[in-house]
């Protein structure tokens, strides 16, 4: 399932953002003492958070409680007011936005609890999206997005528009867009939300298959403990803040 990475005008290998290494904590991902604020409300109040390359880490914590706005801030969407993010030795928090923007689509995957399907666009032509944006030759970006299909048992559904797709199929197409360019970093938020027990449970052991497979590094957002329990280890989020949960690291 690996994309002709040649045919790509903008390969990860050509951002000029790369690092050298992980960060002085050997963190491959890094959040140190964020705060942020949406006006008079905080988010995050020294939220810090480190993740190993390979991991795959669940955050937790109820609605509100800042988990999401982690989430944007370690994947650069987000540029908290204070405190520091590093991404294998590259201070995220303090590039342009346009090269948060190439590093998210060049380096980084991202599965959201609605799947945030393109409705004009196939199944296949959503799962090669990423591919297209970074500048690999249609041909080659529908060629690595079909491979994708038999893996997720989406067989024969290649060309349904999102519209005739159920919500597990489309959550499952949503998966392989995120995972397609093979990116260090996989930034699920509540990828089963919207999903029943049963479509929600084939999902993840399809996500967590995958990410083994690719050596993906994840940092998944979630509120049910089933979810989380796929995970190396869990952490919470409560009032802004991280704490531990269970099966902590060293």
């Amino acid at each position: 399932m690996t994309p002709d990475r040649n045919a790509a005008g903008h390969s990860a290998a050509n951002l000029s953002v790369t690092g050298h290494g992980h960060g002085a904590s050997g963190k491959f991902i890094e959040a140190a003492d964020l705060s942020l604020s949406f006006g008079s409300t905080p988010a995050l109040r020294g939220a810090s958070l480190g993740v190993t390359k390979g991991e795959i880490v669940a955050v937790m914590g109820p609605s509100g409680s800042g988990k999401s706005t982690l989430l944007h801030c370690l994947a650069g969407i987000l540029v908290p007011s204070s405190g520091e993010v590093h991404f294998n030795g590259v201070r995220l928090d303090r590039l342009s936005d346009d090269k948060r923007s190439a590093l998210r689509r060049e380096r980084f995957g991202f599965v959201f609890q609605s799947g945030q399907l393109v409705p004009e666009l196939t199944a296949e032509e959503n799962v090669a999206l990423p591919l297209l944006l970074s500048g690999m030759r249609r041909g080659p970006a529908m060629a690595a997005a079909r491979t994708w299909f038999p893996t997720l048992g989406l067989d024969g559904l290649e060309s349904r528009r999102s519209g005739e797709l159920s919500g597990g199929q489309a959550q499952r197409v949503a998966l392989a867009r995120g995972l397609v360019a093979e990116p260090e970093v996989l930034f699920a938020d509540e990828p089963t939300g919207a999903l029943d027990s049963v479509s929600g449970e084939l999902v993840m052991n399809l996500l967590v298959s995958a990410v083994r497979e690719q050596g993906t590094t994840v940092v998944l957002v979630t509120h049910d403990a089933r979810v989380a329990a796929y995970a190396d280890r869990e952490v919470v989020v409560r009032d802004g803040m991280v704490g531990t949960l269970t099966g902590a690291k060293p």
